[in-house]
């Protein structure tokens, strides 16, 4: 049964890291593999009470992924849908590459850690379109704004996928991971940033020419101010709703969704259907990202069947007799998540590693957090917002390896050895 459980689990692993070249969908692949795996195990063991409940148990950990990530997802889409995200880019104005840059970076990283990096570098690539004739330059940004979005979303633990599983699962606490990784992630962006404002010094911004706005429906400026800072509110209150009430945070982030659904309807119950549709949160759960949400459930629930096999404890006590060093082997799974998925490696992570061997808040589950975050942006295929820059503005997979792909691998090396010495420091 072992044996079988992992040769299906590398094939599935390989799938999904090659889901570009052999143009099947990793979220297939995901559903294939938990379906394999699970029935694997239950025709094994013979025990299907026993297998019942663990698959039970596990279902319930995924739920609550899933239901905040569609929560989350959703109040994004209201947002962006109002043309909210305005409030913010609106106000980058520069003329000079090097400025726009260091803005750009900068708005993308607190951006990100306060949305997430898949939907911020949508928005922060498509704001560059309006700013930036010079395909070449955009490409550039494009870089860039990868690099900047998943340094911002691995400080925070609604930033990035990966540290919101860490936090759900209890492995990381809100404050605690913040103050943590704030320095690590910050430096992981300056570095690039310092470089290439070297690179793009004198260069001045070539902007395109005016065209007319892609809305049907214009917003006024106060329906994309109270949706841009209430559905930002809500989600900055999710943590603060999971310290003072002690639910679960998909409870305080599908509560933030039903009130952000009300005022909606409130503000535009006077509008005709045609106007207003596009404005809904109805509209906003038909544009939600369903296929990434499959994936999720699919590659959790996979993970979880190595988990109740021994399979992931038996890797880590490997890793431990093997390579030993615990920074190492976290430095090791941050590059590896340059290539594979991030998501099934941290959820291996936290299959492999136990909170009563590793508690709540130690060195372990933060530096994945950051590793497993900033990892992915050394190849363009290493994160969901590469993939969202690829196929946005179209770059290639060698010319992100060769341009962005060293600046990304300084970045994330500085930004480990600053984690390490501010951790050595602190305790």
């Amino acid at each position: 049964m072992i044996t079988a459980l992992i040769v299906v689990f590398v094939l599935a692993y390989a799938a999904i890291a090659l889901e570009h070249p052999i143009r099947i969908n990793k979220s297939a692949t995901g559903l294939l593999a938990a379906g394999l795996l699970w029935t694997i195990y239950a025709v094994s063991t013979g025990d299907h009470q026993l297998v019942g409940a663990k698959l039970s148990e596990s279902l319930a950990a995924t739920a609550q992924i899933v239901f905040f990530l569609m929560g989350a997802m959703t109040i994004v889409e209201v947002v962006d849908a109002h043309n909210g995200f305005e409030v913010i880019t609106s106000r980058i104005k520069t003329t000079k590459l090097s400025s726009l840059m260091w803005l750009v970076g900068f708005v993308t990283f607190f951006l990100s850690s306060v949305l997430d990096n898949l939907t911020t570098t949508i928005v922060m690539i498509s704001l560059m379109k309006k700013l930036l004739d010079n395909h070449d330059d955009r490409l550039f940004f494009a870089g860039i704004i990868v690099i900047a979005a998943n340094a911002g979303g691995a400080w925070t633990p609604i930033g990035d996928v990966t540290t919101t599983m860490l936090w759900i699962g209890g492995q990381i606490t809100t404050v605690n991971i913040m103050k943590s990784l704030f320095i690590a992630s910050m430096i992981n962006l300056l570095v690039p940033l310092t470089i290439t404002a070297f690179i793009l010094k004198g260069r001045a911004v070539v902007s395109p020419a005016k065209v007319e706005s892609e809305h049907i429906y214009e917003t006024t400026a106060f329906e994309r101010n109270l949706m841009f800072f209430m559905g930002i509110g809500t989600l900055v209150a999710v943590p603060v709703f999971k310290t003072v009430t002690h639910l679960p945070p998909f409870m305080g982030i599908l509560f933030g969704l039903g009130i952000l659904w009300l005022v909606g309807e409130l503000l535009h119950r006077k509008k005709d259907d045609e106007q207003k549709e596009h404005l809904t949160l109805v509209s906003a759960l038909k544009n939600i990202d369903m296929t990434s949400i499959v994936f999720f459930i699919g590659i959790l629930l996979a993970v979880a069947s190595l988990e109740h096999t021994h399979i992931l404890s038996g890797l880590a006590t490997w890793l431990e007799k093997t390579v030993g060093n615990q920074t190492i082997i976290v430095i090791l799974i941050g590059l590896l998540s340059a290539i594979v998925d991030n998501v099934p490696l941290v959820a291996a992570s936290m299959g492999m590693y136990s909170l009563q061997q590793f508690p709540t808040d130690s060195f372990l589950w933060e530096f994945i957090a950051y590793c497993a975050g900033t990892g992915g942006s050394i190849l363009i295929i290493g994160s969901a917002a590469g993939v969202a820059a690829m196929g946005l503005e179209k770059i290639h997979f060698f010319w992100y390896a060769r341009r962005i792909g060293g600046l990304a691998l300084v970045g994330y090396f500085a930004g480990a050895i600053a984690y390490v010495v501010q951790y050595n420091l602190m305790h």
